[in-house]
């Protein structure tokens, strides 16, 4: 299978690119190379290329930025993905785009289903949400997977960072009430490649199985990473002030996957995997 990549060089694209460049024929793009914003680009890239498959992460990420920008954030994430869309629609191209769990407000006590209403709270999940819209309306065989709390090696994250303020000994404050699982881009590009094979077209929760609050993640990071003494200030959501405000209780369940046999072990298991891996890397590098 010929498979384009947009947002390649992002974490999520290259554990993406690993996952299936052995098995299929595999075309990056990031944004020095392409701006999905330029229609024109998008379609000179996908009408000449004739991938079978899209898989579209590229997107503008920073949820706070997004709350400062809102329309820069719709035109990338929203109308971005519209000429993406548009493009594979013309080539007869099969989509895959990568969303996100804040399409939900995170107002119940339940993990969301793959079919429940969305109810984008901020602009970074409302021009995700409009994302959704454009692939479900305009390609006809999409796949639409949405995940949370994405953690990776290398680039920016909050496993790094809590582990980086621990070693500069930093007073930690971190919220109780904002629920959800973590999720091992490696794991989350492997079930990735799993669905893919399946041809099942649709709306999938790829995430690693069950969920803690982000005070309760960054306890298991401390203690799997040796900081057993290191406290951590409980707060609420509310105290911690910034410009976007994400989902209190936005769990995703992995229904649809999991019903083709696809899963992601426990986030606990992939957290330690990915501790692990860390430490050989600064190992190699000391």
């Amino acid at each position: 299978m010929r498979i384009f990549i947009t947002g390649a060089q992002g974490t999520l694209g290259q554990a993406l690119t690993a996952a299936l460049e052995s098995q299929h024929e595999v075309v990056g793009r990031d944004i020095d190379a392409l701006d999905v914003t330029d229609t024109h680009s998008v379609n000179t890239w996908i009408g000449e290329g004739r991938p079978d498959l899209v898989i579209h992460c590229a997107a503008m990420t920073a949820v706070d930025y997004c709350a400062e920008h809102p329309d820069e954030a719709l035109t990338v994430n929203g109308y971005g993905t519209q000429a993406v869309a548009l493009a594979c629609q013309a080539s007869d191209a099969a989509l895959l785009y990568v969303s996100t769990n804040e399409v939900f407000d995170g107002l119940t006590d339940r993990q969301y289903l793959e079919y429940d209403a969305p109810a984008p709270a901020n602009p970074y999940a409302y021009s995700k949400w409009v994302g959704e819209q454009m692939v479900r309306d305009l390609v006809r065989k999409h796949t639409i997977v949405r995940t949370s709390w994405l953690f990776a090696h290398g680039g920016k994250n909050f496993v790094q960072t809590i582990l980086r303020l621990a070693r500069q000994n930093v007073p930690l404050r971190v919220v109780t009430n904002e629920v959800s699982s973590p999720t091992y881009t490696t794991d989350l590009a492997a079930a990735i490649a799993a669905l893919i094979e399946t041809r099942q077209y649709g709306i999938y929760h790829l995430v690693n199985e069950g969920y803690t609050s982000r005070y309760g993640f960054a306890r298991t990071i401390l203690d799997l990473a040796g900081y057993v003494d290191t406290p951590i200030e409980p707060i609420a959501l509310a105290e911690y002030q910034r410009p976007s405000r994400p989902p209190q209780y936005a769990m995703l369940r992995n229904f649809a996957a999991a019903r083709l046999g696809i899963t992601l072990r426990p986030w606990q298991d992939a957290l330690a995997a990915f501790l692990e891996v860390e430490n050989a890397k600064h190992e190699q590098a000391g």
